[in-house]
């Protein structure tokens, strides 16, 4: 009999230490950052495939949902052309997005495809030179999506549009490939002060008590950002300066250097 109460209370205790190890992991990953985890650096994107060129957007997100469907995170965007294009992947060798596309053509799930080459050969070390003109096509291709509505994560009201996915294409259009969700892009930058905010950088908001990052839009300069709004259930600017985005404003974060 006291074998079998010796069992269960170090049953017990393990059991506890479980919860309490687990309630601890959950926490602390839903907090801020330390500083020892904020890297401050990108890696460029490899090789992706790009597939088809749509004169309306209902065509392009209905591509992207296709090879979502297919467990595929794909992301479309507005060319300069005036089409919309559909990209995904990253692959370290054109070969293997070659692969893969013709895999993908055989199984009839895209229709052709075009292999992006990497633009940015090494983020931790862009010129200064080149910085500006970076910066300047981060918020060229954030407001290029003004107005659209977004899909990456989620395509309906009810689950809401991906605020992160709009960063994470605005920068791998860029060449950069930013981590996937807020919390990842939050602990990846470089922490910049309120004042010293320029464009490019990504902005961060939480909901309760400012302790979890629930939402990044992009700053595009004057106090402004654009973001994936699932309220609005499109990408529009909105101000800093509002009293809803000054209440939940966190900070702010840099990835180019």
């Amino acid at each position: 009999m006291m074998k079998r109460v010796y069992k269960l209370t170090i049953l017990s205790l393990l059991g506890l230490l479980i919860f309490l190890t687990g309630c601890s992991t959950r926490k602390e990953i839903k907090s801020y950052p330390s500083e020892a985890q904020i890297q401050g650096e990108l890696k460029p994107v490899g090789y992706s495939i790009q597939v088809g060129a749509y004169s309306k957007v209902e065509n392009a997100l209905h591509m992207t949902d296709i090879l979502r469907e297919h467990g595929i995170e794909a992301y479309y965007f507005r060319h300069k052309s005036g089409l919309y294009k559909v990209r995904f992947g990253e692959f370290s060798f054109r070969t293997k997005a070659e692969e893969k596309a013709q895999n993908l053509i055989y199984r009839n799930i895209i229709p052709e495809f075009f292999i992006i080459d990497p633009s940015i050969s090494s983020p931790s070390a862009i010129p200064l030179s080149r910085r500006e003109a970076l910066r300047n096509n981060l918020v060229e291709t954030a407001i290029n999506y003004h107005g659209l509505p977004y899909c990456w994560g989620g395509t309906s009201p009810d689950i809401g549009f991906d605020c992160s996915g709009l960063a994470v294409a605005v920068y791998r259009l860029n060449g950069l490939a930013l981590p996937r969700t807020c919390h990842e892009q939050y602990a990846s930058g470089i922490p910049v002060s309120n004042n010293n905010i320029q464009s490019g950088d990504l902005v961060f908001f939480a909901k309760s008590g400012k302790k979890n990052i629930s939402h990044v839009g992009i700053y595009v300069g004057n106090g402004k950002f654009i973001h994936a709004s699932a309220r609005n259930k499109k990408i529009r600017t909105d101000s800093l300066n509002h009293s809803y985005y000054r209440t939940h404003f966190v900070g702010a974060r840099r990835y180019i250097r």
